[in-house]
């Protein structure tokens, strides 16, 4: 079911200085930039092979992302998994006993299909299911 990482994704304060460390640091340049108005939360996308590291911060109070750096700080939030059909994956590990964020597929950035599963039924990590 799970085809590839789409992308690990790490909760920063100040989006822009974490993009440049990365570049300066490591020669990562983004791939995409984008606001998601419904999650609260803006986005780098930097290009590692086939995959991204996602640099996320939230763009307002109360946002899940903004409740997740004020409670534990700057870090890794979680990882991004491609599937074929994330509402077939999303049923699959429901019926695995996984809680599910979503209960049913959504929209996400890039124009893709996505769904979490909550880190209470996925061994303490939050799971993004990504249908591109």
């Amino acid at each position: 079911m799970l085809t590839e990482i789409d992308h690990v994704a790490i909760v920063v304060r100040d989006l822009d200085a974490a993009v440049a460390w990365y570049r300066d640091a490591l020669g990562a340049e983004v791939a995409h930039r984008e606001t998601v108005e419904r999650d609260g939360v803006e986005e780098a996308l930097l290009a590692v092979a086939e995959s991204f590291v996602q640099l996320i911060t939230p763009t307002r109070d109360g946002s899940p992302v903004a409740k997740f750096l004020d409670k534990r700080g700057e870090g890794l939030h979680h990882v991004g998994y491609r599937v074929p059909d994330c509402a077939a994956a999303l049923e699959a590990m429901v019926k695995a006993g996984a809680t599910p964020v979503d209960e049913a597929p959504r929209p996400g950035s890039r124009n893709t299909t996505i769904a979490f599963i909550h880190p209470k039924g996925s061994f303490g990590t939050l799971i993004e299911l990504v249908e591109e």
